[in-house]
């Protein structure tokens, strides 16, 4: 559950003004930091390899721990093609790079990619808040589509939950910024992060090994082996231990807090008959046993009745809790599989079919006030099943290329969870609001995606997608006495619950239909450089919200209802341009883009304690908030200071991202005692800072038979909010995080020996929490009552719940490559 303010939005007419100021002087700024500030922060550039026909992108011994190099051949468009020459804005990272600064999981890429925010959700350890350019989504209930689209190996992940990949078996990692839609299948407002496992090579068996050990117990184990069968056939398999003893513990009950406990391995198959066939099967399972993480408390207990008034274990370590919930116990499973296949109908026609399946199940209890008592306690279940089917055909014929694609997605999203709310009424023992929200959805889509060559300085792409989407939603509210439902396990002390109302039982459909065209102009004035202006439309389809109270409804008649619990389509309007160029004998190497993104209808969901029948329980209260407009510049550089491959002697690059991006809200209605309020300027856009900048340094030397690559990075993300209205104490300010890695490889790649230190300076950054106190609708300032103290809204404790980044952690790798 996301929390906000008790008025929450309803979408308005009118739009403000829009300045361009702001824009126009942070493209002067990215242009100035571009020529005279080399070294400033930027990241890996690389495009979306997404054919195992094609051989993996060759990575250069020189190339940067934090950058990748645009002379490398990309599919970003399904094609093959100079990074340099690719219309997007996209980033990517490579296997090695990833080992080389010592990534744990995919939320470390977001520390050097401009505008984008990746973290665990509130209270997870697994499921995946993704923003970009200011685009998410943070609630992961069944009912909210992500704004930011996951991949893995080309097939979309429906659900954020276990979608915090971790980093092994990986080939490359790439994040595509602004809507996507008509080269890809599933259709996304925000961007899309592509997940790419390795391909299975062709010259002779081999076997990989490596281990990480470091601080707070981490032990990592990974193995994979591969091995071509016969001329054609092909087999791998990947296995994975990760874990840790965790950060902090659980005051109450003992357990270690923000500890990981993870199996995972991934097999897969290749088929290849001739030179113009191709099929893999590749299946993959994760087995996730980590002990629930619970939150840190930022107020004191504010309960004043005996069930609850009481001291309440403390620490000054962030990383601890007093929470004391643990049923279910925390489990996740998650795995599917997929055949991707390709056929070469003629030299310049390819078809494609991707088909897969997945399945996950997540056991999540969080206690939101985190203390010994059950006054927030919210244990739940999120059970997740898709199948899709994608088909393409891939042009490449003279001066015409291109891809035309039609999409099928089938996935049904479940949760179950219990509000226990036993510190509330003496006259209801074991009050629990349960709910259960089942949202079923069908998509369908045509694509395509064209680019004509004039000539070699002037081309053209035009693109465009049909979508459908159905959903089909049942959403129950029920409020227990004695304890909750009983998949959840009840209630500590009380058992399986009493219904004693029914406050939701709603079934609701809604189909909604989107044409989003895309369009752009490329020039090249010469081999080193590409301009390129482009325009594309977004949309996220509507929805239904699991948590809503169909009963609080202006009236029951059905319409009234249908209205109160949906919410409508999202979409934007997207302009940019960019400019890639490698200059100076190509040592120097840039990307930039200016943007600007104008959303309609925003989804805004969120939560808050209300009274339903005079019993405390919480209210669903998603709408659509209005307009807002995203504009922003983003610097991506590389510049190789000292490079000599031929020799074999030292190379040092320094590379960076900036990114700058100014979100703001223009209309955002709100109801403030009985009435109808803009609120546009006291909101502002969650998990989106204004500013991310990173630097690299990199220096690669022969050393000892090897080559030794000493790379550090300095990350920094200006102030965020939470959720659309402040929360003091919760919202995080600026803060930079410090890494360094120290990497040897012997000549061949056979062994290697790694020191990696993370969050060296061991800076504490809050990355969630949840707020149920009453707030000033427009200021964000807590109310007091009489004796100074926060009034709670949900529950007596008072809910102000902190989740940390990670701390200082230092770890030594080693690997064996056969």
């Amino acid at each position: 559950m996301a929390a906000c303010d008790f008025g929450c939005n309803r979408a308005r007419k009118g739009e403000k003004n829009l300045m361009r100021v702001t824009l126009v002087r942070a493209a002067m700024f990215g242009t100035v930091a571009a020529a005279a500030l080399i070294a400033t922060p930027a990241s890996a550039q690389a495009g979306a390899d997404t054919s195992p026909t094609t051989a993996p992108n060759a990575q250069t011994q020189n190339q940067s721990a934090g950058a990748s190099d645009q002379e490398i051949t990309v599919t970003a468009r399904r094609r093959n093609e100079l990074l340099l020459n690719v219309p997007v804005a996209v980033t990517a990272y490579s296997g090695e790079q990833l080992d080389r600064r010592g990534a744990l999981d995919i939320t470390d890429i977001a520390k050097t990619t401009p505008d984008v925010t990746l973290k665990p959700s509130r209270g997870t350890n697994t499921t995946l808040t993704a923003f970009i350019r200011g685009v998410g989504q943070q609630d992961p209930v069944a009912g909210f589509e992500q704004g930011v689209g996951l991949y893995l190996d080309d097939v979309y992940l429906n659900r954020p939950q276990a979608s915090v990949l971790d980093i092994y078996d990986v080939e490359r990692i790439e994040i595509l910024r602004g809507p996507q839609g008509t080269l890809y299948g599933r259709n996304t407002i925000g961007g899309a992060i592509k997940y790419v496992t390795r391909r299975i090579r062709t010259d002779g068996p081999h076997l990989s090994l490596r281990t990480n050990l470091g601080t707070h117990g981490q032990f990592d184990a990974i193995g994979s082996a591969s091995a071509p069968l016969t001329d054609t056939l092909r087999v791998s398999v990947a296995a994975a231990r990760l874990s840790n003893t965790g950060f902090g513990k659980n005051l109450t009950t003992g357990q270690r807090n923000y500890n990981k406990d993870i199996w995972a391995g991934r097999g897969t198959i290749e088929f290849q008959p001739s030179e113009n066939a191709f099929i893999r099967i590749s299946a993959d399972k994760t087995w996730d046993d980590s002990n629930p993480r619970g939150g840190h408390r930022l107020v004191p207990n504010l309960c004043t009745v005996a069930a609850c008034n009481g001291a309440i274990p403390s620490s000054g370590n962030e990383f601890d809790t007093a929470g004391n919930l643990n049923d279910p116990t925390q489990r996740v499973r998650s795995g599917g599989g997929s055949i991707w296949a390709e056929f070469g109908l003629t030299d310049w026609l390819k078809f494609r079919s991707i088909t897969a399946l997945r399945k996950d199940t997540s056991h999540t209890p969080i206690d939101f006030d985190a203390t010994q008592y059950v006054d927030l306690d919210v244990p739940a279940i999120y059970k997740n099943h898709q199948f899709s089917q994608e088909l393409q055909l891939v042009a490449d014929k003279g001066p015409l290329q291109g891809v035309f694609g039609v999409y099928y997605l089938n996935a049904s999203a479940f949760d179950a969870f219990d509000v226990r709310l036993y510190t509330t009424s003496a006259a209801l023992p074991g009050l629990t609001a349960a709910t259960q929200g089942d949202v079923k959805t069908k998509t369908w889509a045509i694509f395509g995606d064209f680019t004509y060559d004039f000539n070699p300085m002037w081309s053209v792409s035009l693109g465009g997608r049909w979508t459908t989407d159905n959903r089909r939603a049942h959403v129950l509210r029920q409020t227990y006495k004695f304890g909750g439902q009983p998949d959840l396990g009840g209630s500590s002390g009380f058992g399986d619950g009493t219904v004693i109302a029914t406050t939701s039982n709603f079934n609701g459909e809604r189909t909604d239909e989107a044409f989003t065209p895309r369009a752009s102009i490329n020039f090249k004035p010469n081999a080193n450089q590409t301009l390129y202006l482009s325009y594309s439309k977004g949309f996220k389809g509507g929805g239904f919200d699991p948590r809503g109270q169909s009963t609080q409804a202006p009236s029951q008649d059905p319409q009234d209802v249908f209205n109160f619990m949906t919410f409508k389509p999202e979409k934007v309007d997207s302009f940019e341009f960019g400019y890639k160029a490698a200059l100076f004998n190509r040592r120097l190497q840039l990307a930039t883009a200016i943007f600007d993104a104008e959303y309609k209808d925003v989804q805004v969901p969120g939560s808050a304690g209300c009274f339903v029948g005079g019993v405390q329980t919480f209210c669903g209260i998603t709408t659509n908030a209005g307009k807002a407009r995203f504009r922003g510049v983003e610097l991506e550089t590389n510049f190789r200071a000292a490079d000599n491959i031929a020799t074999a002697g030292d190379h040092f690059t320094m590379s960076g991202s900036l990114g700058y991006l100014d979100a703001k809200y223009l209309q955002f209605d709100t109801a403030i005692a009985g009435k109808t309020v803009d609120v546009a300027d006291h909101r502002k856009i969650q998990n989106t800072p204004k500013w991310t900048l990173s630097g690299t340094l990199d220096y690669d030397t022969p050393l000892a038979g090897g080559r030794l690559d000493a790379n550090t990075t300095l990350s920094y993300r200006s102030a965020s909010q939470q959720f659309e209205l402040r929360s003091p104490g919760l919202d995080q300010p600026g803060f930079a995080l410090w890494d360094a890695n120290f990497v040897w490889r012997s000549t061949g790649n056979r062994y290697e020996f790694g020191l990696h230190a993370k969050n060296i300076a061991n800076k504490k950054y809050i990355i969630g929490g949840y707020n149920f106190l009453a707030q000033n609708p427009l200021t964000g300032d807590f109310i007091l009552n009489g004796a100074g103290n926060p009034i709670p809204t949900l529950g007596r404790t008072g809910v102000l719940t902190a989740f940390y980044g990670n701390p200082r952690q230092i770890f030594l790798s080693a690997a064996l490559n056969f």
